[in-house]
């Protein structure tokens, strides 16, 4: 691997790192429009929005709405060729209503892994498995494990 291609990885490192913290903790909707390419495509979208930028922005509405502390720390980025993968653990104090489940007052945890591919500079794709289950039974929604 050439000095090149290794630093074309660090980037797409750091454009997944800047994309999530600007745009989930730091609210900024703006990061949609700087981070994602026009035709991206979210094969896995999140708790029913769609598969488009538009779809990455509303979600991140939708938790920052309900949680406004929402914080997402990356316990893990892995960066080969054009793909970033991110396990991570995400916390919000639950203040407005989400699903249909009314404030609680709550801190809540949602862990996940996401897999974003790169292409010249910006997020192209979007696969994801998060903890629905776990996320869900924090406010309410899901029963607990008997």
């Amino acid at each position: 691997m050439d000095i090149n291609e290794k630093n074309r990885i660090e980037e797409n490192r750091e454009i997944v790192r800047a994309f999530i913290d600007a745009l989930f903790n730091e609210g900024d909707a703006a990061a949609v429009d700087k981070y994602l390419a026009e035709d991206f495509l979210n094969h896995d979208p999140p708790f029913g929005a769609d598969t488009t930028r538009e779809g990455m922005r509303s979600a991140a509405a939708l938790f920052r709405s309900a949680f406004p502390d929402w914080h997402a720390v990356p316990d893990l980025l892995i960066a080969e060729n054009d793909l970033v993968v991110e396990h991570f653990s995400a916390t919000g104090t639950q203040r407005g209503e989400l699903f249909g489940a009314p404030p609680t007052g709550r801190t809540v945890t949602l862990r996940g892994i996401n897999i974003f591919r790169i292409r010249d500079g910006r997020i192209v794709e979007r696969w994801g498995r998060l903890d629905d289950l776990g996320f869900l039974r924090q406010l309410g929604l899901a029963p607990d494990q008997e």
